[in-house]
């Protein structure tokens, strides 16, 4: 049976902290900022302040010179206003795809959502399980029709028995089910909707997917600061996109896609997130470029204003 972490209570944890090496000028503020945000949490950010062994590349417990607890709050204030403007930023992005979806397969068949042969072939795919990807969409879809109190779904279930047109459907429709949507869509209607975004299909539906999962976590309040994600997006070969290249699934690269997006859809752009960017605390330990950011990433044409 495998052992259990100690217990510490909060002025436990701001003195383990610093018998690990880490400074804290002020304990009280420390021991506070603990019972707000907790230690589990704290310790995304300070985590690559940790030592490491030179020999076997091991992370150690003792934190490197130049740690201190100020500096995790400074960074965890970073994140969080990160967080909030890729928010800010992905809501036009999901509005224009809804608009785009509903419009492109409304031409194609006004249910089209609900027919399964209408759609392309990824929506018969089974991947090893017993329904098809769209079964297990479907399922999803009527679960956010049933539970929805908008005006326009009590209106198509009194008047039009519950089916709601595509246009209207992709309203109640979240970012993980307008990406599988777009992944199910026939072929033209894909092609269509990636040449408004200056992009071939296969790299659009590798964007939705990973820009989800980031969505998903700033929903959700999860670090995005110093993250590496697992899905490495399909880039096209634009010379905007030469200083990620390698290095797509950190988190700069997914703020890269965001400004592309936003150029291609004609979505509003204000510097928000350019500001937070510029914003990021300058510290040793953990550089601005550990978010993938080359040093000359203000000179690229999609961080100009």
């Amino acid at each position: 049976m495998s052992t259990v972490k100690q217990f510490f209570d909060y002025t436990e944890q701001v003195a383990h902290l610093i018998s690990r090496g880490m400074v804290v000028e002020n304990p009280d503020l420390a021991k506070h900022q603990l019972t707000t945000l907790s230690y589990y949490r704290l310790s995304g950010y300070w985590h690559s302040m940790r030592m490491i062994d030179s020999t076997t590349g091991t992370i150690l417990s003792a934190f490197r010179p130049g740690a201190s607890f100020e500096l995790v709050l400074s960074l965890y204030a970073f994140d969080e206003q990160l967080r909030q403007a890729i928010y800010a930023d992905l809501a036009g992005i999901e509005l224009a795809m809804r608009a785009l979806l509903g419009h492109e397969l409304g031409k194609i068949d006004p249910l089209i959502h609900l027919d399964e042969d209408n759609l392309g072939a990824p929506a018969h795919q089974h991947r090893g399980r017993l329904r098809t990807d769209y079964q297990i969409w479907l399922d999803k879809y009527q679960t956010a029709v049933a539970g929805s109190r908008e005006e326009f779904v009590l209106h198509h279930q009194e008047h039009y028995g519950g089916l709601l047109p595509i246009w209207a459907a992709v309203e109640i429709m979240d970012w993980g089910m307008l990406s599988r949507l777009y992944r199910m869509a026939p072929t033209k209607a894909r092609n269509e909707i990636a040449d408004v975004c200056h992009l071939r299909a296969p790299q659009l539906e590798s964007w939705l997917k990973s820009l989800n999962i980031v969505r998903n976590r700033t929903a959700h309040h999860s670090r995005v600061f110093n993250r590496v994600f697992d899905i490495k997006p399909k880039l096209p070969d634009d010379a905007c996109f030469d200083d990620i290249r390698g290095r797509t699934n950190r988190v700069f690269a997914q703020l890269t896609l965001i400004r592309y997006l936003q150029r291609g859809l004609g979505v509003m752009v204000d510097s928000r997130l350019f500001d937070v960017l510029q914003s990021y605390p300058d510290n040793p330990l953990i550089p601005f470029e550990r978010l993938g950011a080359p040093a000359n990433w203000k000179n690229n044409e999609l961080w100009m204003f």
